[in-house]
């Protein structure tokens, strides 16, 4: 150390290596909130290409967000093995997998396809999401770390208001509607479908390629992150599940990601409905983007009206706004449905991580057990939608907006709960 100066080369060359650390990060965050965005224009997509109801559709998300309840714990007992960006370097390699694997999707026109190449795209998201998220906590002073996850929280905002125009250009701009297929024979249909599928190849291989970049830089600076501190502890695990505000925020996360999935996975299919707005496809798609878009400017409010206001309360407030959007959206028609629907992304835009800080609020060295635990309640994202298209099939998307608008009901539930301090931090037992 230079004393004359107070110069440290090492402590300088340390920061350094968090800024390298922080940037890859942000990387990371923008890669799958990018990738997770996307099952939002493939949706009518597929809906059109194989003649889906709802439900059938909907079983998209149900084999994406599948994938987090399966994976998530396999993903954490990886990342103490491997360490974080090893696990990443895994992640991405899974990710660009699922992506390449949409070219054989679409040369076999078959619908089971795309929802296995989703699942694989699906689980490396997960591994990478599940590293990436204390990688961000760690790689700098812990005084700073929640000031560092905003940050990633916001490129991962930028990706999801990106990605919609991405999907509109590439998967819409043909449009979605398909030539009368009853003349068809069997093999004529499946040619069609062959050759409609191909916009899906060309985009996803270019996806793939960027991922494989990112995953050879992960593998290069491998050795500047820190290791995990966190071991999964199955006793830790027992001991979370009898404590009452975690599950309830395990149930409110699943809620919570189902009526996010929900909406937007309708959106496009809505606002093209003759009874909404009556546009295009690509036209509908792009405007997608304004309800992710919300959510980011959501974040950037809330970060300022969080530090001021007591987070239950503010979660309650934004959960009555977003179920009474959804019911407005559902009772109208026209712009007015259309833009009390979009505008339910600003107000989604705290929900998940302040159920997230309030759910581990007082856990100290569980806080890691927990937030395995939470994660799992993504799982939402599978299953709320199949409900929501099994509503849409028996009596139309405007009356599907109700089950997220009954989701948000006990968002706001929870959030009474905790900002009254009904449900206690404690946890029982030494």
């Amino acid at each position: 150390m230079d004393i004359s100066s107070g110069f440290d080369p090492s402590v300088a060359r340390h920061r350094q290596n968090d800024r390298k650390l922080v940037g890859l990060v942000m990387s990371l965050f923008f890669s799958f909130g990018f990738c997770t965005v996307l099952v939002d224009s493939i949706i009518p997509k597929l809906k059109a290409l194989f003649a889906l109801n709802y439900t059938e559709v909907m079983l998209t998300q149900f084999c994406f967000f599948g994938a987090y309840f399966i994976i998530s714990m396999p993903a954490a007992w990886l990342i103490s093995r491997l360490g974080y960006l090893q696990s990443v370097v895994a992640g991405l390699g899974l990710m660009a997998i699922g992506c390449l694997l949409f070219t054989p999707a679409a040369k076999l026109g078959l619908y089971p396809a795309f929802l296995g190449a989703l699942f694989i795209l699906a689980s490396g998201i997960t591994i990478v999401q599940v590293a990436a998220n204390p990688l961000a906590a760690e790689a700098g002073d812990p005084a700073t770390a929640s000031s560092r996850l905003t940050l990633a929280q916001a490129f991962n905002s930028v990706a999801t208001m990106v990605g919609p125009f991405f999907g509109a250009y590439f998967f819409l701009r043909s449009g979605v509607a398909l030539p009368d297929t009853t003349a068809l024979s069997p093999g004529a249909l499946a040619l069609l479908r062959q050759t409609r599928a191909q916009v899906f190849e060309i985009p996803f291989i270019g996806i793939a390629l960027f991922l494989l970049i990112v995953a050879a830089v992960c593998f290069a600076v491998r050795s500047l992150a820190p290791e995990p501190r966190h071991n999964p502890n199955g006793a830790a695990y027992l001991k979370l599940l009898g404590h009452p505000r975690l599950m309830l925020g395990v149930l409110s996360i699943f809620t919570y990601v189902g009526a996010e999935v929900s909406i937007g996975s309708t959106m496009i299919n809505y606002l093209m409905q003759r009874s909404t707005l009556g546009v295009a496809a690509a036209v509908a798609g792009s405007m997608v983007s304004l309800y992710w878009g919300g959510a980011m400017c959501g974040r950037f409010i809330g970060s300022y009206v969080l530090a001021r206001l007591t987070p239950g309360f503010v979660l309650m407030g934004c959960a009555i706004g977003a179920g009474a959007l959804a019911v407005l959206s559902s009772s109208s028609a026209g712009v007015l449905a259309a833009y009390s629907v979009i505008a339910i992304g600003l107000c989604n835009s705290i929900m998940f991580p302040t159920v997230f800080t309030l759910a581990i609020e007082g856990l100290g060295d569980l806080a890691a057990s927990a937030s395995g635990l939470l994660c799992l309640g993504i799982v939402g994202g599978a299953i709320v939608p199949l409900i929501t298209g099994a509503v849409a099939d028996r009596a139309g998307l405007s009356t599907a907006l109700l089950v997220p608008a009954v989701c948000y009901v006990w968002l706001a539930t929870y959030g009474f709960l905790t900002g009254r301090k009904i449900l206690s931090t404690e946890i029982a037992g030494p």
